[in-house]
């Protein structure tokens, strides 16, 4: 069986193309050839062209068919088209940007998408809503208009080795640079739902195990488990050994903050994975916190250089001074709050669920 893999250099496809060796296929792997990595094994037949250029990519697949395609990267709407009727099987990456709302979470009111967001949640249906969120939409009904039993997959971020916007560097470095805090907006309770790079591989490996059931089928993949912005800063100090205090503040004042949230609000980005766990039996191969250690141990071993094309894409300009003096003007406006007394002062009412829970009612316990 021959399989053709478009990618393969990024977070998980090394991880997809050794599963398809695992199962037997013969692979072919098309992409730029700028960043070859050593996960690649030799047996991998390599097409280096551009895939984003339609007329380079015919030239470089030629006349040539395959049992299998799975396109993870270049211009999915050409690809799609020029496999029409030479390949077997269809399956494609594209991302969550396709829902509206994602982009710009103030086309709902309140803004912020609905938690979770379902497969069938509103799309992106104009360039005004959304430009690139429009333009995945419309690339996902060529996938299917060329190929109606493809199955595509709507990415998170994804995180682990080989990301080009590796997220988890906001943190790492300052931990590297001997930083004792970060500042994240609103305690760092924004839930953003990210997918490992093993984990979302695992789900696409299960949709070349089961054709029948992904069949036609669009799959949101992720994490099992959504982690708040504050558990993923205290999971990769941990697995660094480090300690970094949280300085909590307003969104607005928060600037420090931005390459970590990646988005003008804090609101939350939760999706279903509700079809992908029932119709194609997804679990999380390694659990976020495992993940999320890995990953920082990782970027330690291979840190991005200063000011080089990772730093860059992030527009963390790792600023401390600048830093330290908002969160020293911080303090000083919260030592400078006045103290508020209330006449009667607010509790947390009959539902509350806190430590220890409401006081009984009795002076003793009783096991009856």
């Amino acid at each position: 069986m021959d399989a053709l893999f478009v990618g393969g250099t990024g977070p998980t496809g090394h991880r997809m193309i050794r599963g398809l060796l695992d199962r037997g296929y013969r692979v072919t792997m098309l992409h730029s050839g700028n960043h070859e990595i050593p996960e690649i094994p030799p047996e991998v037949e390599h097409l280096h062209t551009d895939a984003y250029d339609e007329a380079k990519v015919r030239e470089t697949l030629g006349d040539r068919s395959f049992d299998l395609s799975i396109v993870a990267y270049g211009r999915l709407r050409a690809i799609a088209k020029l496999l029409k009727g030479r390949t077997g099987r269809f399956l494609s990456l594209g991302g969550v940007p396709a829902y509206r709302g994602f982009m710009n979470p103030e086309l709902f009111d309140p803004p912020g998408l609905p938690v979770p967001t379902p497969e069938e949640a509103p799309l992106v249906a104009e360039p005004a809503q959304d430009e690139k969120g429009y333009r995945i939409v419309r690339t996902e009904q060529a996938v299917f208009e060329h190929h109606p039993d493809a199955a595509h997959f709507r990415y998170p971020y994804v995180y682990g080795a080989y990301q080009m916007v590796p997220r988890e560097w906001c943190i790492v470095r300052r931990i590297l640079d001997g930083r004792s805090l970060i500042v994240l907006p609103e305690d760092g309770l924004t839930l953003h739902h990210y997918g490992y790079g093993e984990n979302l591989a695992h789900a696409v490996l299960l949709a070349v195990d089961q054709p029948e059931r992904a069949a036609g089928e669009i799959f949101q993949v992720a994490d099992e488990e959504v982690l708040t912005l504050r558990q993923v800063v205290q999971h990769v100090a941990r697995a660094l050994e480090a300690e970094l205090e949280i300085v909590s503040m307003p969104w607005e004042l928060a600037t420090p903050a931005r390459p970590l949230i990646g988005m003008p609000l804090t609101t939350h980005r939760v999706f279903d994975l509700a079809k992908l766990k029932t119709r194609l039996g997804y679990r999380d191969l390694v659990a976020p916190a495992e993940a999320l250690a890995r990953t920082a141990r990782w970027l330690v071993e291979n840190p991005p250089a200063p000011g080089g094309p990772e730093e860059t894409v992030l527009q963390d300009p790792f600023d401390y001074p600048a830093e330290d003096a908002l969160v020293s003007a911080w303090r000083k406006l919260l030592r400078q709050m006045p103290a508020v007394v209330f006449e009667r002062e607010p509790g947390y009412g009959l539902a509350y669920r806190g430590p220890g829970g409401r006081p009984r009612s009795r002076p003793t316990f009783e096991d009856a």
